[in-house]
């Protein structure tokens, strides 16, 4: 702390590094502000006067996993089960693994777990603590929380949803928000990212009675064939994929005159293999939501899609607007109330595309 210029910083502790946290606010209290502890405990074993400790032979059998796994994602299941099957954490969570240790040096580790026991400084912390724990917490189960939150005066205890021990799996805005409010007094919130963007939603028209009547197996290869050809129009007219459902798709586009041309040119294809597609558009701003989007503008869009006619593409008068001088040419459908959108709407039927 020193050698880096902290003159009185809070300190976050989680898992083993909480004992070490805990010695160093009830020794230091001049040097702390605060004292943050996450899946910390005073003591991982159980005693006879400490009955929130896991087992000897539970400690054990962590050892041998280590021993049999090093290598892999060791332990992923226990530590982080949020993301336990999660090809590319699991990759990280490895390497994360064979960079800080070997496997006789991570074994080493395990051993003094077993000699760590702060208990007895508990009561002499005297500066601001912050205790979180996760109720479904394997490796620090949440009766090591509620026995420092009784230890520590004065110290605010927070019980969170889930059951990952890695502070950076589960839900972390949760986590966040509550030591943000801890140490500043208040949450900000955060935002989510939006970006503008024009949504395209396509729907195979008759779907249902298709179905029946080709039977599961070639209506299965016929919807096969449809999303083969509407993706290969996707990538044509640089639209993004977002998810397929069922019967249609959920695309985006930078350009709304080019989610136009996109979805003329797939109805055209589609109608090959016997099929018409209706389609509806709107642009707006969308919420980012990982790789799917969501938001107003994604709900119009819907309603918009759902009022489209049989190899129709009706789109927003938003939409109409952006591309005046295009070569798009519409039809007005007239005003609508859409279900979950402010206000009324004027649609128009795209009845050009040169």
């Amino acid at each position: 702390m020193e050698a880096a210029g902290c003159e009185r910083p809070a300190i976050f502790g989680v898992s083993e590094g909480g004992p070490m946290s805990m010695l160093y606010a009830a020794t230091h209290p001049d040097r702390v502000s605060s004292l943050v502890l996450f899946g910390a405990f005073a003591r991982i074993l159980e005693a006879p006067d400490f009955a929130a400790g896991m087992p000897e032979d539970a400690l054990e059998r962590w050892g041998e996993m280590m021993k049999r796994d090093w290598g892999g994602a060791v332990g992923v299941d226990l530590w982080a089960p949020s993301v336990s099957g999660d090809a590319e954490f699991e990759r990280w969570w490895a390497r994360l693994l064979r960079s800080g240790s070997s496997p006789s040096g991570a074994i080493s580790l395990m051993d003094l777990y077993r000699e760590i026991d702060v208990r007895r400084v508990l009561s002499a912390i005297a500066v601001p603590t912050l205790i979180l724990q996760r109720r479904g917490d394997r490796i620090a189960r949440v009766g090591q929380g509620r026995c420092l939150a009784e230890a520590i005066p004065g110290a605010k205890y927070v019980e969170l949803e889930g059951d990952d021990h890695l502070p950076i799996a589960g839900d972390q805005d949760a986590l966040l928000d509550e030591v943000e409010e801890f140490l500043v007094g208040s949450r900000q919130g955060s935002e989510p990212e939006r970006a503008l963007a024009t949504v395209l939603f396509t729907d195979i028209v008759g779907s249902t009675e298709r179905a029946t009547a080709l039977g599961d197996r070639a209506w299965r290869e016929l919807l096969e064939r449809h999303d083969a050809t509407v993706r290969r129009q996707l990538d044509l007219y640089r639209g993004r994929e977002v998810k397929t459902m069922g019967d249609g798709f959920l695309a985006t586009f930078d350009g709304p005159a080019r989610a136009i041309r996109c979805a003329r040119a797939l109805q055209e294809e589609v109608a090959r293999l016997g099929l018409e597609v209706r389609a509806g558009i709107h642009t707006g701003e969308v919420e980012l939501i990982g790789d799917d989007v969501g938001g107003m503008a994604v709900n119009i869009g819907a309603r918009i899609g759902a009022l489209a006619g049989s190899g129709e593409v009706l789109v927003s008068s938003t939409v109409r607007e952006l591309v005046v001088g295009s070569g798009l040419e519409f039809a007005d459908r007239g005003v609508k109330t859409l279900k979950g959108a402010p206000g009324e709407w004027r649609l128009f039927a795209v009845s050009s595309a040169d």
